[in-house]
């Protein structure tokens, strides 16, 4: 480290302490920025270039985008930060802008939905929140849910968004419960007629079918079934998602919840629970041993032998948050995720690293499971949940 100090271009340690901090906020951005880059860009903040952001905007821009990706994100990263525009507050973002499927059907090769809004994956809170906490009109109030709702849940580690965030998740569940119902009756109105017995009515009226008959099929109602991956990798969401299941189970007159690691556990019973507090607390206690490895394949198999026959009807959609890191045989998950598309009407499968920059379903696991898969989604935070609703309505 001292061979490197003595190597850097003799600069104030204000001008070094200030790239340091931009770099710094590159990398949180996705950028990849080495030390040979850090040494170039100090030789050239050492000339006329420091002190004309004109000039020092094209020469970093050359040294740190490597990629289109970084090219599109830079000049509002380099605004914010040398020259403090385009930001109302000291905010700071993580990931490049990302497309969320709007619960649009992936093709079973796992390919992404498209729609939604662009949006950065991680807002840090800063000066300008402060209204938030005051709660001082509904506009606030409103504009703070906006702000929780497209944020990426692992970001959120103020406790304060933390705690909207769960009551957010629930109320959530609790709506997308009460507009899919309705949408469900609406269909219902749409009465198909029943030839047969209209003109078994015309009879008394010479044969006019004065009095019509319609037919009304009875529906099973939507039936949510609910696996929640628990290993260490999903333990940045795994919080949120136990509010989120909290609601469904409160809301869904149908819906069961399982929490899966090295082994499955029905964790229904706990989050039947009123007091989401409570709820949370005898999970805990139900599913210990989360937060260590996964086998997504292993815990399928104990769901299809014991608990499928009874959870599952032909409405019954089964939702799988997980992000598919499996550490037995893909083979065997392959098996298990065939064996139970077999069974249930709908499969979604949510993970979270959808939402994330450049990602595509490389793990074995993921790949053997896509096949069988009728909904690949995001689930990285609460607007990629509600995209959810039009789908579940159409089941």
């Amino acid at each position: 480290m001292s061979a490197l100090r003595m190597a850097e271009p003799d600069l104030g340690e204000l001008m070094r302490t200030k790239l340091s901090g931009f770099v710094a906020t590159l990398r949180d951005n996705g950028f990849i920025v080495g030390l040979a880059e850090y040494r170039d860009a100090l030789t050239v903040m050492s000339g006329d270039s420091a002190s004309r952001p004109s000039r020092l905007r094209p020469a970093l821009r050359s040294l740190f985008c490597s990629r289109h990706s970084d090219w599109t994100m830079f000049d509002e990263i380099f605004d914010a930060f040398w020259l403090k525009r385009g930001m109302k507050s000291a905010t700071r973002m993580s990931g490049a802008p990302q497309k969320a499927p709007d619960g649009v059907q992936a093709a079973a090769s796992g390919a992404r939905g498209q729609g939604a809004q662009e949006h950065a994956d991680h807002v840090q809170r800063g000066q300008g929140e402060e209204a938030f906490e005051t709660g001082e009109t509904r506009r606030e109030g409103a504009s703070r849910a906006e702000f929780i709702g497209k944020t990426d849940f692992r970001h959120l580690t103020h406790p304060d968004d933390l705690a909207e965030a769960h009551r957010l998740a629930e109320r959530l569940a609790v709506s997308m419960r009460a507009r899919i119902t309705r949408r469900m009756r609406a269909r219902r109105q749409g009465q198909r007629l029943d030839l047969r017995r209209t003109i078994h009515k015309s009879i008394a009226n010479g044969g006019t079918p004065i009095q019509l008959v319609f037919r009304k099929r009875r529906e099973k109602p939507l039936r949510l079934v609910v696996l929640l991956d628990g290993s260490g990798s999903m333990s940045l969401y795994s919080a949120v998602f136990l509010r989120f299941m909290h609601g469904v189970l409160d809301a869904f007159r149908e819906a069961e919840a399982f929490l899966f690691h090295t082994r499955l556990v029905h964790i229904a019973p706990a989050l039947r629970e009123r007091d989401p507090q409570r709820a949370v607390e005898r999970m805990a206690l139900m599913g210990q041993g989360t937060g260590g490895g996964t086998r997504i394949g292993d815990s399928l198999a104990t769901f299809n032998r014991w608990h499928a026959k009874r959870c599952i009807h032909s409405r019954t959609c089964v939702m799988i948050v997980s992000d598919g890191y499996d550490t037995g045989p893909a083979e065997r998950l392959g098996d298990e995720m065939r064996a139970l598309r077999r069974r249930c009407r709908r499969i979604a499968w949510l993970n979270p690293m959808i939402g994330w920059q450049d990602y595509a379903p490389e793990a074995a696991g993921m790949k053997a499971a896509l096949p069988y898969v009728d909904l690949f989604a995001p689930a990285h935070n609460l607007e990629s949940l509600k995209a959810l609703e039009p789908y579940l309505a159409r089941i």
